[in-house]
């Protein structure tokens, strides 16, 4: 279903929010970092990186993204260990310094469930850091629910898995905090410029609009994204300098008593 090389042709802007995440966890020399749901792997080697004593895992759901992965050219990505499995399933052997999971969680309709059991797999002072959008109001979003939900489309995408976006920082707060974290919640609108003639179509067809595409051929997928093109050209006007896609993002990091 994953697209790695168009989920990256935004590398920079779908990166900040990781590295801004990545910036309020203070480990020091972890033994253990994990990355659920990992994509293609250019960010989990900056944990590496960062880390270089840490055994690392990169874990993701898409055999796309793991293949990209262990294609990484950053010399840390050698040494990380690429596993191809479902985060909700993931039972590490022993606990972990360091977990990560960047714009990941809003897929998983039970991602609450899932984030609740994260802190018993962390050892004693050890760090979790989650990073999910939370635009799903805008319009980027209502349209292409829209069109998957109109009497065109909806006979072909009424079984497909729409992204589902993220809780309220409050919210992730008071879960963590109730497993006995020491929680830091907060939220950023980032104003993305963008370059080039369709870019919100471009950014889209890395994220949002894969579970669509994937679901149609080749015919239906062009003509479902000339319909989204459309509307989005329309909601997000090209301006002299770039076209402007705000996107809110919502971060937490606990860090286990």
């Amino acid at each position: 279903m994953w697209d790695p090389a168009q989920y990256l042709r935004f590398a920079s802007e779908r990166s900040r929010p990781f590295f801004e995440l990545l910036a309020r966890v203070g480990a020091e020399a972890p033994k253990r970092v994990a990355d659920l749901g990992c994509g293609p792997g250019e960010l989990t080697a900056e944990l590496a990186a960062r880390w270089p004593g840490a055994e690392v895992t990169g874990l993701d759901s898409s055999a796309e993204m793991i293949e990209a992965a262990r294609a990484c050219p950053d010399p840390a990505a050698a040494r990380i260990g690429w596993v191809f499995g479902d985060l909700r399933d993931w039972q590490p052997a022993e606990p972990h310094d360091v977990i990560v999971s960047n714009a990941v969680l809003q897929w998983l309709p039970d991602h609450l469930e899932v984030l609740a059991r994260w802190p018993k797999l962390l050892a004693p002072g050890g760090w979790l850091a989650v990073q999910v959008p939370g635009n799903f109001d805008q319009p980027s979003h209502q349209i292409l629910r829209d069109l998957a939900g109109s009497p065109r489309w909806r006979p072909l995408l009424r079984d497909v898995p729409l992204n589902r976006q993220s809780a309220e920082p409050a919210q992730y707060l008071d879960l963590l905090a109730r497993a006995g974290c020491e929680v830091d919640a907060w939220e950023t609108t980032y104003q993305h410029v963008l370059p080039g003639d369709d870019p919100v179509v471009d950014w889209y067809k890395g994220s949002g609009l894969r579970p669509v595409l994937s679901a149609l051929d080749p015919d239906q997928a062009a003509a479902f994204v000339a319909e989204y093109g459309a509307a989005a050209r329309a909601a997000y006007p090209r301006r002299p300098y770039g076209t402007v896609l705000a996107f809110r993002r919502v971060f937490v990091v606990a860090r286990a008593r």
